[in-house]
């Protein structure tokens, strides 16, 4: 068996389980636009920039990606760690997912996505927990079905789980 070492840094960001008033979660339909047919759902989210904090970044990613404002965040769900490939490149990411809760699903602000996300989206919907247990799609990360029937359920724990993929 051989190891293999990456050099990938790996890119710190933060990612919003956000329920709607029918605890619906918003996820996000994005492909890899070099490779079409490589899709999956995933929770709205990115990259930290230079002086924010992780609650800094979950609320401006929510702006940015679904015209959302959220005032607040809930608390921390997880962190996952995730290599994977895209655009032909090695990626290794850190995200801490909060929690979040918002009144409206309508946008309040203008969309702000990055030519990378417009690239890659496919569409956004709203999720709800039996949605989620039929999907057949790719899922990141492949347990949110059952972390999302968790944490309905106030079954998910107090301290933030460790997810690794």
């Amino acid at each position: 068996m051989s190891t293999s070492t990456s050099t990938v840094t790996p890119r710190i960001g933060a990612r919003v389980l956000l329920l709607d008033p029918a605890d619906r979660v918003l996820l996000i339909h994005a492909l890899d636009p070099t490779q079409p047919e490589h899709h999956w759902w995933e929770l709205p989210g990115g990259g930290m920039d230079d002086g924010e904090t992780l609650e800094d970044t979950a609320r401006r990613e929510i702006a940015e990606e679904t015209g959302i404002i959220l005032t607040g965040l809930g608390r921390e769900l997880w962190k996952r760690e995730s290599r994977f490939q895209y655009k032909g490149r090695e990626h290794h990411r850190i995200d801490h997912v909060f929690l979040a809760r918002t009144a409206t699903t309508a946008p309040q602000v203008a969309l702000q996505p990055t030519d990378n996300e417009k690239a890659g989206l496919i569409e956004r919907r709203w999720w709800t927990a039996q949605d989620l247990q039929a999907c057949h799609d790719k899922l990141l990360p492949a347990t949110l079905p059952r972390l999302l029937t968790d944490l309905l359920a106030d079954q998910l724990g107090p301290l933030p789980l460790t997810l690794t993929e």
